[in-house]
């Protein structure tokens, strides 16, 4: 009885991304971005491709699927693969603690006869070599979303972390007012580079203002483990008044502060998923910045195809971020954000 409940379930679910990826074959706008060449940014789009050459492979991998950051990654590989013909494996290494399985990982790809690999990499000292062993077997590797500074690749995309940590601090202040405030920050896995990144451009915004930022703590991007982290900041600090960090932090951090009574806690999350939009929506935390996860997945395949038909691509891409309020909502085009309602993980499009 279990089994066949099970296997109506599974085909529920693959029914629900098979529809999801109906309604994503129409083509994508111009994404606009910066091109980064030779030090000097310069406002550009990267715009859809119409369809690949050919049926290339490309071997995608990403650091997890804990949450719908990463589902909308994987909604936008997937179905950005399906629209202009090529196959594409999506392999998650189960965390950001999970360094040596996304290595291993690495060594698949070069092992299935990829044509292209595209990366989120959870550390870029942990994987260099393997991009220098990519490059040398001449195989096109893009990485997205999470940032490399001097790493050898073909093509990178991301955005500038600093600047959307400054960028969401800064709101946080201006929410705060004259008065300012306490604020713990929980940027995210100490070592992965764009946590790091963020709350140094947090920690600039805060210069010059009145808000005291009491304690940093860093933690595995999941909610359990951030809820761990808030309660913990609550217990210790009695004056906290603001939360800001990463969106599992954010989203712990509603339940904490409710459970510890605190009713004027400014909550401001980093970066987005699903439950950032939703908590956002219902008014139970300030404000977040995205940059637009789906299409950044969607313009990876693209830039991998791109080398792999000896097209034109700039060494760097940096998303433009943008802060999501409870009044700038209604107006953002969450379809560039996350994946469908009805989107479930998929691992392979053929």
């Amino acid at each position: 009885m279990r089994s066949t409940w099970c296997r109506k379930l599974w085909a529920i679910l693959s029914l629900s991304s098979v529809a999801a990826l109906a309604q994503a074959q129409s083509t994508w706008p111009p994404f606009n971005v910066e091109s980064v060449q030779g030090g000097k940014a310069t406002a550009t789009q990267i715009t859809p491709l119409t369809k690949a050459s050919r049926k290339w492979k490309l071997c995608v991998l990403i650091p997890h699927l804990k949450d719908s950051y990463w589902s909308a990654v994987d909604y936008g590989v997937i179905s950005e693969a399906r629209r202009i013909g090529v196959s594409a494996t999506i392999l998650q290494a189960g965390g950001y603690d999970k360094l040596p399985v996304q290595v291993s990982q690495f060594d698949d790809c070069l092992a299935s006869g990829a044509d292209a690999i595209v990366v989120a990499p959870i550390s870029e000292a942990g994987l260099t070599a393997k991009f220098k062993q990519s490059q040398a077997k001449g195989i096109p590797t893009v990485v997205f979303i999470n940032p490399v500074d001097s790493a050898p690749v073909t093509s990178k995309i991301f955005v500038d972390f600093q600047t959307k940590g400054a960028l969401t601090g800064t709101y946080l202040k201006n929410a705060l007012g004259a008065a300012g405030g306490q604020v713990v920050a929980f940027p995210g896995p100490q070592g992965s580079g764009w946590a790091e990144s963020y709350l140094k451009g947090f920690q600039s915004s805060m210069n010059g203002g009145k808000v005291k930022v009491l304690d940093v703590k860093f933690g595995e991007a999941g909610v359990p483990e951030q809820l761990h982290l808030v309660e913990d900041a609550l217990q210790t600090y009695s004056g906290v008044n603001a939360v800001w960090g990463a969106a599992p932090a954010a989203e712990a951090a509603v339940g904490a502060v409710s459970e510890a009574g605190l009713n004027k806690v400014t909550i401001v999350s980093s970066y987005e998923n699903q439950a950032m939009l939703d908590l956002l929506r219902s008014g139970k935390i300030a404000a977040f910045a995205t940059e637009f996860p789906t299409m950044q997945a969607r313009a990876a395949v693209d830039l991998a195809v791109r080398a792999l038909e000896k097209q034109p691509v700039a060494p760097q891409y940096r998303v433009v971020p943008k802060m999501v309020t409870r009044e700038s909502v209604a107006q953002i085009d969450t379809t560039q954000i996350l994946a469908p309602a009805n989107w479930r993980p998929v691992f392979e499009q053929k």
